[in-house]
């Protein structure tokens, strides 16, 4: 077996690209290991929270919402950014379930995180499932349109293993929230 090889990569430059409301975009040079250079675009994310919300039926409440870089809808668990810098995940997730779909848990855990496109997208997601849900008043942002229905899990589960569901929060808290759950 081979020796392990030193992977770390140490910036040398920064140039700031770009500052919008939710992401930043750098260009850096790095040093490899090997001792050349190489340039990374970076796209920075504050993170986000998604919540697989299961109801008494093992009915997933989803979301499906217009995602404009694609052209389309997509089908999707409950899901927004972390608002501020240190906001903590498991308030900001309890607050995107209640907003989006007005649903309160009484049962509410982490399902770990997952790091959507680690090659350039510095975002980190927090995964969540809520069950035992208590139904109250929608409360969406001025500019959110979707459509909320429930999905039966093993339907859920189905669809995401034969690519029908692409978006990879949901991809990932659907196959956790399975093995967890041994449904």
């Amino acid at each position: 077996m081979r020796e392990k090889m030193e992977l770390e990569e140490r910036r040398l430059s920064r140039e700031d690209i770009f500052a919008g409301r939710i992401v930043t975009v750098h260009v850096d040079t790095v040093a490899l290991p090997n001792g050349d250079t190489a340039i990374r675009e970076v796209v920075d994310h504050p993170g986000g929270v998604a919540v697989l919300p299961l109801d008494g039926e093992n009915n997933v409440l989803t979301v499906t919402q217009y995602r404009y870089p694609f052209g389309r809808t997509t089908l999707e668990i409950p899901a927004g950014k972390l608002d501020h810098p240190g906001e903590d995940p498991y308030e900001a997730g309890l607050r995107e379930l209640k907003e989006e779909t007005g649903a309160v848990p009484g049962v509410y855990r982490s399902l770990g995180r997952v790091l959507p496109s680690p090659g350039c997208y510095g975002e980190i997601l927090h995964l969540y499932l809520a069950q035992d849900l208590k139904m109250e008043e929608q409360h969406l942002d001025e500019d959110e349109f979707l459509n909320v229905e429930r999905v039966p899990f093993d339907e859920m589960v189905r669809r995401c293993m034969e690519g029908e569901i692409e978006d990879a929060k949901t991809v990932a808290a659907v196959l956790k929230a399975k093995i967890l759950l041994n449904l």
